[in-house]
């Protein structure tokens, strides 16, 4: 499986972000995109996710289903968690996997390899940081997608989350997944990085 995108151009209110960006990334592979703040990093992510339209050039995934879209294909980490407050834990991750359809995995063992499967039952009001973010990577493992799109997933996590989370992207790319992740911090796993310029 490849993800190629080919001279990418974004243009974000009235704004060129970027132009002429090419970049490739294989099954197996971590890519971490960085640069300074305002670069396009998020918009890189958006872009391929389909949640941005191309001002120009093409996003395609090679090996992949062809009976699906890139988008149907990957999963989509903002920077921001994207909880129903008044949902537990449990029922959120439940929404998730209803919403994103697929071949959904239990629950329980997803919440259980981020660390929550003890606060199943708990509303997601009451999450700290760090366990919000710990239920939006959950996502990841409980419907299975071969791509990962993530924007600062390490962001709110302590060495602990981390390390976890590490072991998560591990398996996902030793299982023939590919991953892009927009991240000012290391990702605690080997990653080739993609360097995009602009304004900070």
């Amino acid at each position: 499986m490849r993800l190629t995108g080919r001279g990418l151009r974004c243009v974000r209110g009235g704004r060129e972000v970027f132009a002429d960006l090419d970049f490739d990334a294989v099954a197996g592979e971590a890519v971490a995109v960085v640069g300074a703040n305002g670069a396009g990093k998020t918009s890189l992510l958006r872009l391929i996710a389909g949640l941005l339209a191309l001002a120009g050039g093409s996003i395609a995934l090679e090996g992949g289903d062809s009976e699906l879209t890139l988008p149907e294909q990957a999963h989509y980490l903002g920077h921001r968690d994207a909880l129903k407050p008044s949902l537990s834990v449990a029922e959120n991750l439940i929404f998730w996997q209803q919403f994103l359809g697929g071949e959904p995995a239990d629950a329980q063992s997803s919440l259980a390899a981020v660390g929550l499967g003890h606060i199943a039952h708990l509303p997601a009001a009451y999450l700290s940081a760090g366990q919000r973010r710990r239920l939006s990577l959950a996502r990841l493992t409980a419907v299975k997608r071969p791509l990962w799109l993530l924007d600062e997933p390490t962001s709110a996590l302590d060495a602990e989350g981390q390390a976890m989370f590490a072991r998560l992207m591990t398996a996902h790319l030793e299982s023939g997944g590919l991953l892009v992740a927009a991240t000012h911090t290391p990702l605690g796993i080997a990653a080739r990085e993609l360097r995009i310029g602009g304004a900070a």
